[in-house]
């Protein structure tokens, strides 16, 4: 039989065992709460600043001449001077001789001419005499004759307008050998910068014979291409539109201002471009920053302007929507109306107001409504008009 011991002995360790877990448990220190995390995206933003633009567009040329002449002999002859002016590059007034054809031909020519002149002179003045004599004679007759008819002969009227042909004749033939003589003298047509020289001092040269080139330096012109698309931002199809030239000159970057003056009004079959045709006055006027023909230019030809435009970047835009921030931060889509894109920016004119908060940063899944949370933003942040530069 069982001592009392040997049953009172596991209840002991049973309840001590009980105890020693209770003492243990209430040792044990609770777990902290974490706090509630937000899970809103981060996003940046920046003000929207509506801004007065012009939609200018972009173009490029060759600085031309508005017009360019030949210089071809009239006459033949051998050259017996040549100006010191006439060579590539130099600058001539109008009427500048820049060289002469032998004249003692044309002046020999000219003395003949006169002498054959003088001597028709003298024959109509002679044939005007006879005529006024013969018309007298046939007074005198009529008087007796009242039936009498005078013939065209006998008042010597064919003889005297054979007279006056000869006498135009001699006119003409001294008015012709004036102005070969004339033609011996090679002038500048207009002011101008000289091209070429063909002709050296000794040559002989014929009529037809090429002497040089010169570019009258009044007017210079560009034909500036336009994409058709590009036509719809310039008003009145470019026509009276301000250009701004810019170009190399001496190492700097020179700028000159010019005026659209036409179309040309039709589709270049190779490059399916229009052409606008730029002119600028006196390109050499200004000798420390000369237009010089032959230059390549870039162009930018004002258009049409934009009273409250809005120009964001490219990426942010979506189907012609863009995210903005409302007050009570959450995310919403506006539409644009959009006028133009050019190099990774687009530019609307209707679709945000200003002081609107743009959404800048990248979402993964924006959705209208979405709660976000804003980042702190520097001052400077505003969208505002950005330079649109060619690259």
């Amino acid at each position: 039989m069982a001592s009392k011991k040997q049953i009172i002995l596991p209840f002991a360790v049973l309840i001590g065992g009980i105890a020693l877990a209770f003492a243990f448990s209430t040792m044990k220190t609770p777990p902290e709460e974490k706090p509630e995390q937000d899970t809103r995206p981060l996003i940046a933003t920046q003000h929207v600043h509506l801004d007065a633009i012009t939609l200018d567009v972009k173009s490029y040329g060759i600085v031309k001449p508005k017009d360019k002449t030949e210089l071809i002999a009239q006459v033949g002859g051998q050259v017996i001077s040549v100006a010191g002016q006439f060579v590539e590059g130099a600058f001539v007034k109008q009427g500048d001789i820049l060289a002469r054809i032998d004249p003692n031909d044309y002046e020999a020519d000219l003395i003949e001419a006169q002498a054959g002149l003088a001597q028709a002179s003298s024959a109509l003045e002679i044939e005007r005499a006879q005529a006024h004599v013969a018309k007298a004679e046939w007074e005198r007759i009529k008087a007796d004759a009242s039936d009498a008819i005078a013939s065209q002969l006998y008042l010597r009227k064919p003889q005297l307008a054979e007279k006056m042909a000869r006498y135009r004749s001699a006119q003409a033939s001294v008015k012709r050998a004036n102005r070969n003589l004339e033609r011996t003298y090679i002038k500048a047509p207009y002011n101008a910068i000289i091209n070429e020289r063909s002709i050296s001092l000794g040559s002989v040269v014929n009529q037809g014979s090429r002497l040089g080139a010169l570019s009258a330096i009044a007017v210079a012109e560009v034909r500036l291409p336009v994409a058709d698309n590009e036509l719809q931002f310039l008003s009145n199809g470019g026509i009276n539109a301000n250009v701004t030239f810019s170009a190399q000159y001496a190492g700097k970057q020179t700028t000159w201002q010019a005026k659209i003056i036409r179309s040309e009004g039709v589709v270049d079959q190779k490059s399916r471009m229009s052409y606008l045709v730029a002119q600028l006055a006196t390109p050499y006027a200004n000798n420390s920053q000369p237009l010089r023909f032959g230059s390549y230019i870039n162009a930018t030809i004002e258009g049409r302007a934009l009273d409250n435009a809005i120009i964001v970047p490219h990426h942010l835009v979506k189907n012609n929507k863009i995210a903005i921030l409302n007050n009570n931060l959450t995310l919403s889509f506006k539409t644009l109306n959009i006028i133009r894109e050019q190099n990774g920016m687009i530019i609307a004119n209707q679709g945000l107001n200003e002081g609107d908060q743009l959404i800048t940063s990248a979402l993964e899944y924006p959705t209208e409504g979405m709660a976000v949370k804003i980042e702190e933003t520097t001052p400077n942040s505003d969208v505002t008009q950005l330079a649109l530069k060619e690259e």
